[in-house]
């Protein structure tokens, strides 16, 4: 049995069951079973021949087409990495270039009376009940 679950890739378990649901060809003789393939699954340890040569030839130019697309996948891929990387260095050479403002910015006490103070953060406000804001704007 154990010849046969090699032959057909399963294990000898599976030969077991298949000889107990009797699907699978086989003989018995003073107490020992044997299993009868067919021509078409050979013998294990044994070169099986292929008997369509042209499958071969097919799924060889399949697999290499498939191979061709993936080295030109991953050439196209490498050269977008290459442009990235050029943009990047590009980009992160003219960061120094960038100049500051040249006029100052006004200080909180030189902005003009009447004109909101754009530069700072507002101010905050005072609790006029001393409760936080969050609970005054939900109403806890």
């Amino acid at each position: 049995m154990s010849e046969a679950a090699e032959a057909l890739g399963v294990t000898v378990d599976a030969i077991r069951s298949r000889v107990k649901r009797d699907t699978i060809d086989h003989v018995r003789e003073g107490g020992r079973v044997w299993i009868l393939l067919g021509a078409d699954q050979g013998r294990p340890g044994h070169d099986q021949g292929d008997d369509r040569p042209g499958q071969s030839t097919t799924l060889m130019s399949q697999m290499q087409a498939r191979i061709d697309s993936l080295e030109r996948q991953l050439e196209e891929a490498n050269e977008r990495d290459r442009e990235n990387r050029r943009i990047i260095a590009a980009l992160t050479s003219r960061i120094p270039a960038i100049e500051a403002p040249s006029e100052p910015r006004q200080s909180p006490t030189e902005a003009a009376e009447g004109e909101p103070d754009t530069t700072g953060p507002p101010e905050a406000e005072t609790p006029a009940e001393g409760r936080p804001w969050w609970r005054r704007m939900f109403g806890a």
